[in-house]
């Protein structure tokens, strides 16, 4: 890292960029009425970035620009509002367009101006056909460009008046026309992402980035234009754009925000794509150390191990990424599920884990979950499982409670709608030839439904079958008693369950479980056609519902008591005496998770001590390349020292830049809730 990046990390990080926000009244604005919805989303994107334009900022010494001024958006509708239209149809989480990846290149190849054009040119075709609901989204579509044209040219003679000749140089050709440079790439893919932030989308992804950027970079270096070195700084420069104003993204908790992006992996033909921006995008992330872009590498068993040990020097500094993903199961599976070869191969994430082919999907891969350890605990109660007489009779109505809970979460999305958001819907394939939002669809709009506490379930699950059917010494009345009880007065017991055979110790018999239960899993949404004309995609994700979920039930017979959180993602419970990380990935990596990939890692946190020496790092990527053959799907590894969490719930402001993996994303620390604190102090620490 140079000076000059350095010194512009250290401005953000001091929070210095903050001083030029403001709050913005916008009570007038969203009070208006408009014809439409289309109408209403047109006129408030204008607005916000007309706002923005009146006040350009740039930062000491930058080179890519683009800052946030208004601290608040206008929403969209009042909460009435909101509620009249969920009447009608069901609006996921705020109900706009999220968990997306766009189409960038396609756009900063030929520039918004041609864009333009071609929307100009489907108008006609709307008009003769008399599609006014076309005509309306063409409309919009059109006013969405000129808003953005309109930021960039007011921050290009801002740029002029202040004498930055070489940031106006760069905006007199983007976003208006097409990038020729690696720098004119950046600064145009910095705008539509900016752009979308403020239109409404959120959690949007940056796709294959180190694929559709190359081009631009690699002809620079042959023209001489720029250097490795030179490249590096404009890119660590790219990456510092996506923390400055990331404090106003939406999320659950502060840094979960999307901003993820994917590299390495197959092409579109299946010919192994890796090449030096990859490289240069794991340098830039060591080096500045900063939570986004929250960065994901697709690797095969091709995948050499000197990427692998690159990738785990991320992992070795705490960063809580790469988080992997396997082509050789992900690129099959996404196939089984209708997904073209080619589109297959050119999978991202949407935001946290959730696989979705950027420019074509429209996927709401988070739409729903399904709690393991409470169907256990719902069949544990059912007046059937009184009269079971076998340990395969009561799996069989934990079966029968999958599919009643698949055909609920049918039943409740039988209409789904979404906010309209134009702008977004000019980044995404074919949305201006059809002359429709991409809120109405796109190529792929699939639901997603996430399995939580998979561990638990499968943990309490053996604690059934060896104390009521294997060795019949307790009745399934007595376990429903003590899990009400949260164990009162039987600590003898919960100590004899904690000690019986887990999940993720390479154990026989709860892993059969496992693969028997995330089977049936995938089985009871198989088949499934959903109100979109996309299908369901069960995972092993769990996002904040590690949390949530684990609320909703008592204890459980895994040992877990009373409002204990559920592990994250697809790992071990938190009571579990784990072996060792290779035992985990064993277990976890039984099941057929070709049929489970919506995304949903298997979570290891190692404890930093792993890494005291060089041999930790050639130990972790070996870790990582065994799953990687032993056929897993996703695996995020983290580095935790559990005395520094304590610490740093201490002495938060002596720690504020203690960088930590959450569910799916990166985030500081101390700017975590307590429950998600909790919940990480109380992982696993695993050494070799």
């Amino acid at each position: 890292m140079n000076p000059l990046i350095e010194s512009i990390r250290d401005y953000i990080r001091g929070g210095q960029h903050k001083a030029s926000r403001a709050t913005k009244d916008w009570s007038t604005l969203v009070s208006a009425q408009d014809a439409t919805r289309t109408a209403r989303a047109a006129r408030l994107f204008a607005a916000v970035l007309q706002e923005e334009a009146a006040h350009p900022t740039f930062l000491p010494g930058e080179r890519i620009v683009l800052t946030r001024h208004c601290i608040n958006l206008p929403d969209r509708y009042s909460e009435e509002e909101m509620s009249r239209l969920r009447k009608n149809a069901y609006f996921h989480e705020k109900g706009f367009v999220f968990n997306i990846s766009p189409d960038y290149a396609s756009t900063v190849q030929v520039g918004l101006d041609t864009r333009k054009e071609e929307i100009q040119a489907r108008r006609k075709k709307a008009v003769e056909e008399n599609d006014t609901e076309g005509i309306e989204f063409l409309d919009a579509a059109r006013s969405g460009i000129d808003a953005v044209c309109l930021l960039a040219d007011a921050y290009r003679e801002e740029a002029i008046r202040l004498h930055l000749d070489d940031i106006a140089e760069t905006l007199t050709r983007v976003p208006h026309q097409g990038a020729t440079t690696f720098r004119q790439a950046l600064q145009f893919i910095r705008i539509l992402h900016f752009a979308l932030w403020c239109e409404g989308p959120y959690h949007n992804g940056l796709g294959r980035f180190d694929q559709y950027a190359w081009p631009w970079l690699k002809a620079d270096l042959e023209a001489g234009r720029e250097t490795e070195e030179s490249a590096l700084a404009l890119l660590e420069e790219f990456f510092l754009t996506f923390n400055r104003d990331s404090d106003l993204y939406v999320g659950v908790q502060q840094g979960d925000n999307g901003q993820s992006l994917m590299l390495g992996g197959v092409d579109r033909s299946g010919n192994e794509s890796v090449n030096l921006l990859t490289h240069l995008c794991l340098k830039a992330s060591r080096e500045l150390r900063l939570i986004d872009p929250k960065i994901n590498l697709r690797v095969s068993r091709q995948t050499p191990m000197e990427l692998f040990a690159e990738a785990t020097e991320l992992t070795k500094i705490g960063l809580g990424f790469p988080q992997y993903a396997n082509d050789d199961v992900v690129i099959p599976g996404l196939i089984d599920w209708g997904y073209s070869p080619e589109d297959a191969r050119d999978y991202a994430v949407a935001a946290c884990w959730e696989f979705i082919v950027p420019g074509k999907g429209m996927d709401i891969p988070n739409i729903a979950a399904v709690s393991f350890p409470a169907v256990v605990d719902s069949v544990l109660r059912s007046t059937e499982s009184n009269s079971v007489q076998s340990f395969d009779a009561f799996l069989q109505l934990v079966r029968k409670e999958l599919f009643a809970r698949a055909d609920q979460i049918e039943s409740d999305l039988a209409c789904v709608d979404m906010l309209e958001c134009p702008f977004i819907s000019t980044l995404c394939d074919g949305r201006i030839e059809a002359a429709r939002d991409v809120s109405h669809g796109n190529v792929y709009n699939n639901f997603g439904v996430h399995g939580t506490g998979l561990a638990p379930a499968v943990d309490s699950l053996e604690t059934i079958k060896r104390l009521v059917f294997d060795e019949r010494i307790e009745a399934l009345g007595n376990l429903r008693k003590y899990t009400d009880q949260n164990f009162r007065n039987e600590e003898d017991l919960l100590i004899a369950i904690r000690a019986l055979p887990k999940l993720g110790n390479d154990e026989d018999e709860p892993d059969a479980i496992a693969v028997r239960l995330l089977n049936d899993f995938a089985d009871s949404f198989a088949g499934r056609v959903n109100c979109r004309g996309g299908i369901f995609r069960p995972g092993t994700g769990s996002a904040m519902y590690y949390i949530t979920h684990a609320k909703e039930i008592p204890a459980t017979l895994d040992g877990r008591l009373r409002d204990e959180p559920f592990p994250a993602n697809y790992s071990p419970g938190l009571h579990t005496r784990i072996k060792g990380p290779l035992s985990v990935v064993k277990s976890f990596t039984k099941p057929n998770l070709k049929r489970v990939v919506n995304g949903g890692p298997l979570t290891i946190e190692l404890h930093d001590s792993v890494f005291r020496n060089d041999e930790g790092v050639e130990k972790v990527a070996q870790l990582v390349r065994f799953f990687v053959m032993r056929r897993g799907h996703q695996l995020q590894v983290n580095t935790i020292n559990r005395d520094q969490l304590l610490a740093a719930k201490q002495d938060p402001e002596h720690w504020r830049h203690l960088i930590v993996r959450v569910w799916g994303w990166s985030g500081y620390f101390v700017e975590l809730d307590r429950p998600y604190q909790d919940q990480i102090i109380q992982r696993v620490e695993m050494t070799f």
